[in-house]
């Protein structure tokens, strides 16, 4: 895939950042930019299915078009993949990596070399991962924000890291880092298998938009407000008050969410 300096400007516009020398503060910026400016959601992967049959990633102009028109950001596969193409484009030494989860390669990361270290970047975790989190481990690396916490332990002997999320002490999900350079080309029947009926972001409302060491989160009929250690947690009644939090939160359009929630039956957990 080719993409042209436009569509990169116009990127860097949306992340309000300015393209700078490739290290580690530039790097942070970059990623709490993206956490703060494009959210983790699933409406539009739900909205595109419907719209136009998609059944892969949308294209980088879609893509651009989304978060532009319609305050859209994505889940982990296009999250993750445009800001390797961004990072590439702005000189990093990056590699797009699988992640295992119950089943193999269900979710992609970056992991970024900056003078010799190894760095995880993830932006499609639904995370609080404001920071590159360095891989090269020798004890825990935590981070606890609001009822989660998140503990990357250090490198197995096989060269894998394996991240842990805790929700109210108890472990609620996670993944294993893969350190070998991926081509995206070869995650395409995971993210078509991602578009089956029965895929659990088909099936499942989830939304997270961070701010300064806060967030807040909609999934499904509740709402978390997370402010560094504090956080509360307010039940949404309704479909209709569950699109109006959204719109009022996300500033998404309220026909499209509609639309979106419209199609799901069965609200899963997203985290199961």
């Amino acid at each position: 895939m080719n993409y042209t300096q436009s569509q990169y400007e116009e990127f860097l516009k949306i992340l309000k950042i300015q393209k700078r020398d490739p290290n580690l503060d530039a790097l942070t910026q970059i990623t709490n930019a993206y956490l703060t400016m494009i959210p983790f959601e699933n409406i539009s992967k739900i909205y595109y299915k419907k719209k136009y049959g998609l059944m892969n990633m949308p294209d980088f102009d879609l893509y651009l078009k989304g978060i532009s028109l319609h305050n859209f950001g994505g889940t982990c596969y296009s999250n993750n993949f445009y800001l390797n193409k961004l990072l590439d484009y702005l000189g990093y030494d990056v590699r797009l990596c699988g992640a295992d989860m119950t089943n193999p390669d269900v979710h992609i990361v970056n992991v970024v070399s900056i003078e010799k270290r190894d760095y995880l970047v993830d932006v499609g975790y639904a995370a609080p991962f404001f920071d590159p989190i360095p891989l090269d481990l020798n004890q825990e690396y935590k981070i606890a924000f609001g009822a989660d916490e998140y503990v990357l332990l250090p490198r197995s002997s096989n060269g894998y890291s394996e991240l842990k999320m805790f929700r109210n002490g108890c472990i609620k999900h996670g993944y294993c880092v893969k350190p070998q350079a991926r081509s995206i080309s070869e995650f395409e029947m995971v993210i078509k298998d991602s578009f089956r009926e029965s895929a659990t972001f088909l099936n499942t409302i989830l939304l997270v938009r961070f701010g300064w060491q806060s967030s807040i989160r909609i999934h499904n009929f509740s709402l978390t407000e997370t402010q560094f250690q504090r956080f509360k947690q307010i039940e949404i009644k309704n479909k209709e008050d569950l699109i109006n939090n959204i719109f009022r939160y996300f500033a998404i359009p309220k026909e499209i969410i509609a639309e979106s929630i419209g199609l799901i039956t069965n609200f899963e957990d997203a985290w199961n």
